[in-house]
This record gives C-alpha cells, sequence and structure tokens, in this order.
C-alpha cells in the first residue's frame, strides 16, 4: 500500500508540475492579443504607466486570426519600429475576436474597425485620444515596411 501511495503521489506531483508549463505554452499559442483581458482595465494599467513615464498611450486593436494584426505585432517588437514605438509609447493591445469584442472600446475612441485591422488610437498620459486611425491605414501591414507605419504613428498623437 506504501508503494502505490509514493507512486500516486509522485505522478501527481509531476502533472502539477507540469500544469504552468501547459498553460504558459497554451497562453503563447493565443497570440499577442489575450481574448480574456479586460480592455478598460489594460487601457487604464497603460495610461498610468505612460503618465509615470511621460509617454503616450498607444493602443492596438485587433486579433489572434488577423496576419496583418500578427505582422505589425512582429514589427512593434523588433528593429528600428520596435525602438521608435518603445520611446514614444506604452502600447495596450485590445482583442476585437471577430468584430464582436470590445468594439465598444474601440467606438468611444474613434476607431474605426469596418475599414480592417489591425488599427489604433493614440492617448495621451491622461486617457485624451489625441487621434486614430479611421481608414484603415494599417489594415495592410504585412506588405508594409517599417517607414510606412512610423508614417501613419507620426500622423497621430501630436499634441
Amino acid at each position: 500500500m506504501k508503494r502505490r501511495t509514493t507512486s500516486f503521489l509522485m505522478a501527481a506531483s509531476l502533472v502539477l508540475a507540469a500544469l504552468p508549463a501547459a498553460r504558459a505554452a497554451e497562453t503563447a499559442a493565443a497570440g499577442p492579443y489575450n481574448e480574456q483581458a479586460d480592455a478598460r482595465v489594460d487601457i487604464n494599467q497603460a495610461i498610468a504607466k505612460a503618465s509615470a513615464e511621460h509617454k503616450q498611450v498607444l493602443v492596438v486593436y485587433g486579433a489572434n486570426w488577423c496576419k496583418d494584426c500578427l505582422a505589425l505585432d512582429r514589427g512593434f517588437g523588433q528593429g528600428s519600429l520596435s525602438q521608435e514605438v518603445g520611446k514614444r509609447f506604452v502600447v495596450v493591445k485590445v482583442n476585437v475576436g471577430r468584430f464582436d469584442r470590445n468594439v465598444d472600446v474601440a467606438n468611444q475612441m474613434g476607431v474605426t474597425l469596418k475599414k480592417g485591422i489591425p488599427t489604433v488610437a493614440v492617448l495621451s498620459s491622461e486617457g485624451q485620444v489625441l487621434g486614430a486611425t479611421v481608414g484603415g491605414e494599417l489594415a495592410d501591414a504585412r506588405n508594409m515596411g517599417e517607414d510606412a507605419v512610423l508614417q501613419v504613428l507620426a500622423k497621430l498623437g501630436k499634441s
């Protein structure tokens, strides 16, 4: 009996030890747009961080199924685009699902989802909307170079 109990406890501890790694892999596989996140909480946290860092907030609306959204997210994570965005913005990603999630948040910021995603809004460190893409300017992010993305961002958020 003692041997069975020991074997069971060892097996149970192995399973429990594997759970955090499995959850981390699951989250990583899900993509950059957290489908369970509370967009308003994330945006408020980004505003607080931006205020402390004297930056603006870049709210990126997208979805994990969207290849252009994934391409833009990769661009924000590497190269000169990453450096420029990091200097100027605190970035927060908002999942729009299949255009059935956080649409009200996008509408409140004047962001148009109908012209395609990804789309962005720039907020001041106080939370005021300074500018937003309204014509699908980033909807072809896969084929845009860093300079083209930077030009779109440069037009937004001039305070």
